[in-house]
Order: C-alpha cells, then sequence, then structure tokens
C-alpha cells in the first residue's frame, strides 16, 4: 500500500493514506463557511457508512476532532475529509456537493458503489 502525503487544513503535513472521496469547490467552501462558524480550526470532515436505512446503509457526515487508527485523509482546498478504514470501500470515487436550490438542499453523495437506494435518498445498498 503506497501512502501520500497530504496538506492538512493547517498547512501541516500529514503520512495517512488518501482516500478516493473527491470534495467539489461548492461543497469545500460550505464545509469551510460551517467551520468559520464554529471557530475551531482543529475539525475536520468525517465521512462514514453505518448500518441503517431501508437499503442497508446509510452516509454519516459530521466535524470531528479525532484521529482514529486507519483513517484515510485527503486534503481540498484547506479542508480535511476523513474517512475509517472500514467505511473507505464504500466510498470509493464518491463525489461530495453541496446544492442550495428549489430541488435540493445540504450536501449530496453521488457514489458509483451504491447498488441502489430508497425512495428517500437517505440510504443505499
Amino acid at each position: 500500500m503506497s501512502v501520500e502525503t497530504n496538506a492538512s487544513a493547517t498547512g501541516a503535513e500529514t503520512d495517512a493514506p488518501a482516500h478516493g472521496i473527491v470534495l467539489t469547490d461548492v461543497a469545500a467552501g460550505k464545509v469551510k463557511q460551517l467551520l468559520e462558524q464554529e471557530g475551531r480550526d482543529d475539525l475536520r470532515l468525517r465521512v462514514s457508512v453505518q448500518p441503517g436505512g431501508c437499503s442497508g446503509l446509510i452516509y454519516q457526515l459530521y466535524f470531528d476532532e479525532r484521529s482514529l487508527d486507519g483513517d484515510l485523509v485527503r486534503g481540498f482546498g484547506g479542508v480535511e475529509v476523513v474517512v475509517d478504514r472500514m467505511s473507505g470501500p464504500y466510498l470509493e470515487g464518491a463525489t461530495i456537493d453541496f446544492a442550495d436550490t428549489i430541488d435540493k438542499q445540504g450536501f449530496t453523495i453521488d457514489n458509483p458503489n451504491a447498488g441502489g437506494s430508497c425512495a428517500c435518498g437517505d440510504s443505499f445498498s
């Protein structure tokens, strides 16, 4: 397994392996805005997959200050996105975007690994 060096939100280097999630520029801007509102520079966006929902799996996006053993980390314009090692394969190649339109509001995840989703769009298989 190769290890990539990534720039963190504070500009420091990290030796954690990278994940395959892409955070769009719009989503990275929204994350930065939310972090500025929190007034903390020690938080990163953690993305994970958990059992649940009507299709079997649900996404979780939240700010986290922890570093867990096996975390996969990648920087996007001053924002660090962290994925735990169990969620990594489910999220490989996924794109996280942010929409603020009449049709959609909030973060969206386009995941090529999702075989199907429920009617509400909150879970996938």
